[in-house]
């Protein structure tokens, strides 16, 4: 049988790429946020696989009728719940490259493009960081998975344990080990702990001040307390961008303590990270040189598809220590003089992810990325302003960054309990128009709407216009 691939791909290729254009320039028709309910999708669809070939068309017949009206649209402008993941142009078109090359980089032999690329692209990265040489970087898919790997590196660091070789079960005798993070960390933290088999028992919440960032001392007094009650101290999570508030936990005060302590120091820095790419931004990394390992998402604020996370670690032999499983099979020659990532993480297949840094790196250029960057910084300051002025709003927390944190405070409601009701519903009926997607938090007892501006195609008349709805729909509410 002749193999038709590039036939194929000749003739259909034109009606997908017509399709994401059409979808791009249409995108700011669509409503942000689609009105399905639970179960419509699938009830369109049928139960059964098709049992003889379908056309592109009817499967994109399909896509415009059943899927597009259920999609969450994250590259609109006015997307501006969670942290926002847009993708630009040189990041599709490394995705569709990927695709088509199906690589597997295992090992450098497996791929050895993908290997070097990500060596080179990490390394440019790292530069535009401002971090020093010794720290090397890993791509892996989601800040979920790349602190998780930092949490069981930094066990693995306590060489009386030999938790990989023997497991808990050989623990008797030995204290329990114990991981901080601030009462505001992701909850990937938390999940980190549970596959390192530390356990949520094993995670102490560190209080935080009125900036929301954790507090040293509270720190220091828990590793203190915990030791004196017969528990090992082993890894502190400092956040940079915590997911309510973007709030910067004080990371060289952490730093020393963790020194002190001979503790392991894992940086989340996935959202806000690529903001020190922004010279007058560096300071977000400040003590991030003594880290043991830091966490950034490109695909959150660099404009790359979902999925792509960088782990950056002074401690390279530790991790593939805690990881590296070689089976025969995957022995080659060249193992001695190259780099194997299957090596450092739990995952074997690993896609051509260093294609999308490579990329938008080259196309924008690290001055184009951080001239987008600086403008979502002004445009988050500018809403909070607006924030500021109003008699019907309130900030509910600082905003060193572009996500903004506030709540409505009608005139005629007293109670706490009747504000949070309200801008729930505010919040909801604000989301209900379609024009703009909007999320929450819940700070000291208070139902906090927030506003996030990073999406790339987001521009003044954007923030304007979402700052307009939630206008219009309050006066509909009071």
């Amino acid at each position: 049988m002749i193999d038709k691939t590039a036939e194929n791909i000749h003739n259909s290729s034109k009606i997908f790429v017509d399709w994401v254009e059409k979808y791009f320039k249409e995108l700011e028709n669509y409503p942000v946020l689609p009105s399905v309910k639970p179960g419509e999708i699938k009830s369109k669809l049928p139960e059964s696989p098709p049992a003889k070939s379908e056309s592109y068309e009817e499967i994109i017949s399909d896509l415009d009728n059943i899927i597009l009206p259920g999609v969450t649209h994250w590259n609109h402008p006015k997307f501006m719940a969670y942290f926002n993941s847009s993708s630009s142009d040189p990041g599709i078109f490394a995705e569709l490259l990927s695709a088509a090359f199906n690589i597997n980089g295992m090992l450098w032999k497996s791929n050895p493009a993908s290997t070097e690329l990500e060596e080179v692209t990490l390394n440019w990265f790292r530069q535009m960081l401002g971090l020093d040489k010794s720290f090397w970087g890993i791509i892996y898919d989601l800040a979920s998975t790349s602190t998780m790997q930092a949490i069981v590196a930094a066990r693995e660091s306590l060489e009386d344990y030999s938790i990989r070789q023997k497991g808990f079960g050989a623990m008797a005798g030995k204290p329990r080990l114990r991981m901080y993070a601030s009462e505001h960390s992701h909850s990937s933290i938390d999940k980190g702990a549970i596959v390192a088999g530390i356990g949520l028992d094993g995670v102490r919440k560190i209080p935080i001040n009125s900036k929301f960032e954790m507090i040293p001392e509270e720190l220091e007094r828990a590793i203190t307390e915990d030791k004196a009650n017969g528990w090992k101290p082993f890894c502190v999570v400092a956040t940079v961008g915590t997911t309510s508030t973007t709030s910067i936990d004080p990371v060289p005060e952490i730093a020393a303590i963790c020194k002190s302590e001979n503790i392991w120091l894992h940086v989340d820095a996935a959202h806000a990270g690529v903001a020190a790419i922004v010279p007058e931004m560096r300071f977000l990394l400040d003590g991030v040189e003594n880290a043991d390992s830091i966490v950034i998402n490109p695909h959150k604020w660099m404009f790359m598809p979902i999925d792509i996370s960088v782990l950056f670690t002074k401690h390279k032999g530790i991790l593939k220590q805690a990881f590296s499983v070689i089976p025969d099979y995957l022995k080659t020659d060249e193992d001695n003089e190259v780099t194997n990532y299957m090596d450092y993480g739990i995952q074997l297949g690993r896609r051509f992810r260093g294609l999308k840094l490579w990329f938008v790196i080259r196309r924008y250029g690290t001055e184009g990325l951080i001239e987008i960057i600086r403008e979502h910084l002004r445009l988050g300051k500018l809403f909070n302003s607006w924030i500021n002025e109003s008699k019907n709003f309130e900030l509910l927390a600082p905003t060193p960054l572009s996500t903004i944190c506030f709540r409505a405070v009608p005139p005629k409601i007293k109670t706490e309990d009747l504000l949070n009701t309200f801008n729930k519903q505010l919040m909801d009926n604000i989301n209900s128009t379609g024009k703009v997607f909007l999320s929450h938090t819940i700070l000291n007892g208070k139902f906090t709407i927030r506003v996030v501006i990073s999406g790339i195609r987001t521009k003044e008349k954007d923030v304007k216009e979402v700052w307009q709805i939630i206008n219009d729909e309050f006066y509909k509410l009071i």
